[in-house]
Parts: C-alpha cells; sequence; structure tokens
C-alpha cells in the first residue's frame, strides 16, 4: 500500500490515505509514459504551415530571355524557385501529426503518472479547504507552503469555479476536474495535489478500472 500525506491550509500534516499501487499499475512503465508523452506533444502541433510552388505563384510564364547567345546564364520564367520572389521547388504542404493509443493505455498511462508522483513525493492530499469567493493571495500562500508555488496541478471533484478563479492567475499552476487529468498535464508539473474528495473519487475510479479489467 502507498500513503499519499494529508495536509490542511496552513501546511501541517494531519493525517494520510492508503490507495493500493496495484490499483495504480503495479510497477512504473517507462516505455508507456514517453509513449503517452510524444502523443500529447505530436496532437498539439499544428501543421498547418504552407507554402507555395513555382505553379501557385502570381506571375507570367514568359521565359526572361532567349535560352543562347546572351551570355548570361539561362533563365525561365519569374516563378522559378532560384529568383527572389519565386515559388519554393519542394513547398511545405499542411499534414497531420496526429498519433493514438488506445482508450486503455491512455487510462493506464494516466495511472502511472499519479504512481510516480507519490513515489517521488511530490503528491499531496489537500483538506478543509473552501473558498467562498475567489482569493488568489489566499490560494499562493497555501501552494507556497506546500512547496507547490513553482508548479503544481491542483485536482478538484467537479469544476470548482471559485477554486478555478482564485488560482488561474498564478503561474504554473492548473486546476483541473479530477475526471479530466491525462499523463502529460501530471507529469509537466512539479507536484501534484487533490482536495479529499477529488482523491476518494479517482481511488474509486482506479478500483473500478481495475475490477473491469
Amino acid at each position: 500500500m502507498l500513503s499519499v500525506p494529508t495536509y490542511n491550509e496552513t501546511g501541517e500534516q494531519i493525517g494520510q490515505e492508503q490507495i493500493d499501487e496495484a490499483l495504480l499499475g503495479g510497477r512504473l512503465n517507462h516505455a508507456l509514459l514517453k509513449q503517452a508523452i510524444v502523443m500529447y506533444h505530436a496532437n498539439r502541433r499544428q501543421g498547418s504551415a504552407r507554402q507555395k510552388s513555382r505553379g501557385e505563384v502570381i506571375g507570367s510564364t514568359r521565359k526572361l530571355f532567349r535560352q543562347k547567345g546572351t551570355g548570361r546564364a539561362r533563365m525561365g520564367n519569374v516563378r522559378t524557385p532560384v529568383r527572389r520572389g519565386g515559388g519554393c521547388a519542394f513547398p511545405r504542404r499542411p499534414r497531420d501529426f496526429r498519433h493514438d493509443m488506445p482508450k486503455k493505455m491512455r487510462r493506464l498511462a494516466r495511472l502511472q503518472a499519479v504512481l510516480a508522483k507519490i513515489q517521488s513525493e511530490q503528491a499531496a492530499i489537500l483538506d478543509g479547504v473552501t473558498f467562498d469567493e475567489p482569493k488568489t493571495k489566499r490560494l499562493a500562500a497555501m501552494l507556497r507552503v506546500l512547496n507547490a508555488d513553482r508548479g503544481c496541478i491542483l485536482a478538484t471533484n467537479g469544476v470548482d469555479q471559485t477554486l478555478f478563479k482564485s488560482g488561474r492567475n498564478l503561474q504554473r499552476t492548473e486546476i483541473v476536474d479530477v475526471a479530466e487529468l491525462n499523463a502529460f498535464d501530471i507529469l509537466s508539473r512539479r507536484r501534484l495535489l487533490f482536495t479529499k474528495d477529488a482523491f476518494a473519487t479517482f481511488r474509486q475510479t482506479a478500483a473500478a478500472g481495475k475490477a473491469g479489467d
């Protein structure tokens, strides 16, 4: 069993939660995590670069001067790639860089990312943290005492608009619904934080997925 420490708003450890490492895939599969990260990076690429070929550049097709007898190098029309303003010899075209992974592999990669954070002692649970109104200064102070101000992702149980508005202006801080977590977001931040309800939901979802397998 793995232990995840639980902290209050002042950064004091008030307990810990247990989770079976078998629910998170057991041992770390580094190849799977790399494949997931490569996929998420590739899927963010636009691939919209496009250049014009010589046939698409506006200009006359008349040969600039005769082939022989002028003492100069032979020259075609103004749209040739060797002239300024001409088309490209091998123009770039829109390209789809997307990669795909089966749903079960994506789910396992997310569980493995959480396992990596827990094993490296970069995961924690927040208990008793409620915001009646958006307070960025209060959230920033809380993250500072938890050593999460240099980058963290905070998972909530559902969409918490008050908490989201409190942290949307903080650099390197993401506040997301626990159901929207993925391996890339988890591994791209230094710390992984759960609210207590979010961690219970995550553990229940992991157990349900294990039973379904």
